[in-house]
């Protein structure tokens, strides 16, 4: 069986090592993505022989730069829009504390079973004699058809001498809806303490890319079964369960939030492609399990998560290595995720727009795309009248911030003008004054506009350093 290769820098790559009396096989991830229709811009290539020579061989004749990872006896040249990757055949043997194998020359057999999955166990040479010719030593074929990821060795040693993978399985089942093999899934299974011995920043990266992927439910909820997420993601871990109480003639309970929390994801996944607003949705309710109460008369609450859990950001933000430029934006959609629904089928202040406007800022129409996603009844009618509701919500608000000038709000009376007026150094001072004008405009005491301002600001000046001083 032979691919149509249709990339002309592998037809270039063929020829240099045709040249060079070196023998190179596509593997991996391009020989796969060929299979399932997927773009192909990162090239694997194995050499038989001295991959970081071949490479060096590449990068001089595409005038190219040649980045050698030494340790790891590989090469990447970039080329235009593609990442090429040049390794030698080798094997691999892990010690129980770490990772990071010891690497040996090896067979190209050697080579090729050391990989995760057989759907990566995939080559394809591109030699002269026989290029495109596939080779398929553990029938990746047949599970790329059937959608199945194996492994293409005993997966209790795969996964126990590499944990990453693990996560990695969790990522491709999310990325190309296959199912994970019962053998391997039970072994992750039994091994899944193992990932505390991965880095912070390798774990995160898996699991950002699950959380891109095209169904990121899926893969969470695999991490979630196999008992993996307890140890990478404790919080979202918590949510899961249910609690009944009986008082009397009645049984009070509640929805299981984790299974919750991923039909928001799945709901939210088709309309953005935005990670951070993904995040969010896993987010909202994380503070569910600690302000959960009882009360024999109305059952169970959770006032004031949203509050406890935009707190709790910046701490999971620390812990997983997360962009901290991402975690207001977070905050706010977490802080403001039940405002929303407080403003729906009631008559509302303008006041009380103007504030939501203003609190959720840039992130507004964020806030309610992930307002919709939360709506998770199997009512339809009922569903139908809430999201209709939003949507009413939402043009008002965008009426009034326009209206209002509430974009990027803030004092139209600048610091540099009070402390000139007041005759005050930079202060505490000067902040409370601000915050004075804001709250006027913010209630349609006074329009957002200077000339209203300066004279509410003159006309209160008195007071408020009295007040403040």
């Amino acid at each position: 069986m032979k691919i149509d290769i249709n990339e002309n820098i592998i037809y270039k790559i063929s020829d240099l090592a045709n040249n060079s009396n070196v023998k190179a096989f596509l593997v991996g991830g391009f020989v796969r993505d060929y299979y399932l229709k997927r773009p192909r811009k990162d090239i694997d290539i194995t050499i038989i022989g001295d991959a970081i020579k071949f490479a060096k061989t590449v990068a001089q004749h595409f005038n190219s730069k040649c980045v050698i990872y030494e340790r790891f006896g590989t090469a990447l040249v970039p080329v235009k829009d593609y990442q090429i990757e040049f390794v030698g055949t080798r094997k691999e043997e892990y010690k129980n504390d770490s990772r990071n194998p010891i690497v040996t020359v090896g067979t190209f057999e050697d080579d090729i079973k050391r990989r995760d999955f057989t759907i990566n166990c995939l080559a394809a040479s591109i030699q002269k004699e026989n290029f495109g010719e596939v080779i398929d030593l553990f029938d990746g074929l047949d599970d790329i058809k059937n959608e199945i990821l194996r492994t293409p060795l005993d997966p209790h040693i795969t996964y126990n001498d590499d944990p990453l993978r693990m996560l990695r399985a969790a990522r491709f089942a999310a990325q190309l809806n296959f199912t994970i093999e019962q053998n391997s899934f039970d072994s992750i299974s039994k091994v899944a303490k193992r990932i505390k011995i991965i880095s912070q920043e390798r774990i995160t990266d898996e699991f950002l890319k699950i959380l891109a992927s095209p169904n990121p439910s899926k893969g969470l909820a695999i991490l979630f079964k196999t008992g993996i997420l307890k140890y990478i993601f404790p919080e979202l871990n918590e949510l899961a369960g249910t609690e009944i109480k009986q008082e009397g003639d009645k049984k009070f309970g509640h929805k299981d939030v984790f299974w919750h929390t991923l039909k928001v994801l799945e709901n939210i996944t088709p309309h953005t492609d935005n990670i951070w607003l993904r995040f969010a949705a896993l987010m909202h309710d994380i503070a569910k399990p600690r302000t959960k109460r009882f009360n024999k008369k109305t059952g169970w609450s959770f006032h004031g998560h949203e509050d406890l859990g935009a707190k709790m950001q910046k701490k999971i933000f620390r812990r997983m290595k997360l962009p901290m430029e991402q975690l207001k934006y977070l905050e706010t959609l977490v802080r403001l995720h039940q405002r929303p629904m407080h403003l729906v089928g009631r008559e509302v202040s303008d006041s009380a727009i103007r504030r939501l406007a203003v609190s959720a800022g840039p992130a507004l129409e964020d806030l309610f795309t992930l307002c919709r996603a939360d709506i998770t009844t199997k009512n339809p009618n009922r569903s139908e009248k809430y999201f209709n509701n939003y949507n009413i919500v939402l043009q008002k608000i965008l009426q009034v911030q326009e209206k209002d000038k509430l974009r990027e709000f803030q004092s139209p009376v600048r610091g540099e003008e009070i402390m000139q007026i007041c005759q005050i150094q930079p202060s505490r001072l000067v902040g409370h004054i601000k915050n004075e004008i804001e709250e006027a405009i913010l209630e349609g005491i006074i329009p957002n506009e200077h000339t209203p301002a300066l004279k509410y600001f003159l006309d209160h000046k008195e007071e408020w350093i009295i007040k403040y001083s």
